[in-house]
């Protein structure tokens, strides 16, 4: 069992004894109200309320418990440095899985000279990203942070999956490790780089506890994680504490234009039709009406 498990129990155990002295309490104060002595009803009364006083003051306990166990724990039981949860790197086969034989240049070019240049042997915060601290707490040089573990999905610190190679397409990283000593609201930085190149930077006020688990994270599009060695350096402060590595192979996803192309039209020829037969125009007979004349009677004498 480790040390959040037994906090977590015992903060279980307090709410149950609290249940149980709480009702023994008022039953016992309860039943003392029916006694016709005063002086056994007194005595009755006040074992009743010192049993409810002992229940709440096991719930008091508890709260302590979930509140402040955890880091006073840490503080007398530091986390090993390791992680202990050490899973197997299955992983390492999917070199196999490249699809053309192409894709070893881009790896081997990957390493070039200007991209070793520019790692230094002891990292250090670029100048850029130092102007942007905000906070006055002193860090503690006594802070430790344990190897960083890449895994893709750190929902659950007690049950992930870590490895060191990792196949395209990518959408987004997960550095775990633990921690111990630290202060809240001190400075600490993460830097992202690939192949010697910052591409994702986090530096915020610690908002965590003394000691316990922490990550950072990365989450960006798919066409921007290329292939090459990345590279995770914590800082506290100015101070550099710890440094992880992991590859990333394969060739990223093209990116899809969010733009939309302005369409030039074309102007197109309409030609005019020439005829070329003579219409011939025929008359049409028009009908006309003669009246007739009709004779009149004459009259004979």
């Amino acid at each position: 069992m480790d040390i959040r498990a037994g906090i977590i129990a015992a903060i279980v155990l307090s709410v149950i004894g609290f249940f149980f002295v709480f009702r023994s309490g008022y039953r016992a104060w309860m039943s003392a109200r029916k006694l016709t002595f005063y002086r056994i009803r007194r005595q009755r009364e006040r074992a009743g309320l010192f049993t409810i006083f002992i229940s709440l003051v096991m719930l008091g306990f508890g709260f302590l418990l979930y509140r402040y166990g955890e880091p006073v724990a840490y503080q007398y039981f530091p986390p090993s440095p390791t992680i202990t949860l050490t899973p197997s790197i299955t992983l390492s086969p999917t070199i196999t899985l490249s699809p053309t034989i192409t894709l070893s240049p881009t790896i081997t070019n990957t390493p070039s000279t200007t991209d070793t240049a520019t790692i230094t042997p002891t990292p250090f915060i670029p100048p850029v990203i130092e102007v942007l601290f905000e906070s006055a707490v002193t860090p503690n040089p006594n802070a430790i942070f344990s190897e960083l573990q890449f895994t893709t999905n750190c929902s659950d610190f007690n049950n992930f999956t870590a490895g060191a190679f990792f196949q395209n397409p990518l959408t987004y990283m997960c550095a775990v490790f633990t921690y111990d000593q630290m202060t809240p609201g001190a400075q600490w930085t993460a830097l992202w780089y690939r192949n010697g190149e910052l591409v994702h930077y986090e530096t915020i006020p610690w908002n965590g506890e003394t000691g316990g688990f922490g990550f950072t994270e990365w989450r960006a599009q798919a066409s921007d994680w290329l292939p090459g060695t990345y590279e995770v350096q914590i800082f506290v402060g100015l101070e550099w504490k710890q440094i992880g590595q992991f590859i990333v192979e394969g060739d990223a996803p093209t990116a899809v234009p969010t733009t939309t192309p302005s369409i030039t039209p074309t102007p197109s020829e309409t030609s005019t039709p020439t005829s070329t037969g003579t219409v011939t125009q025929t008359p049409t007979a028009t009908r006309t009406n003669i009246p007739t004349l009709t004779p009149l009677p004459t009259n004979t004498p």
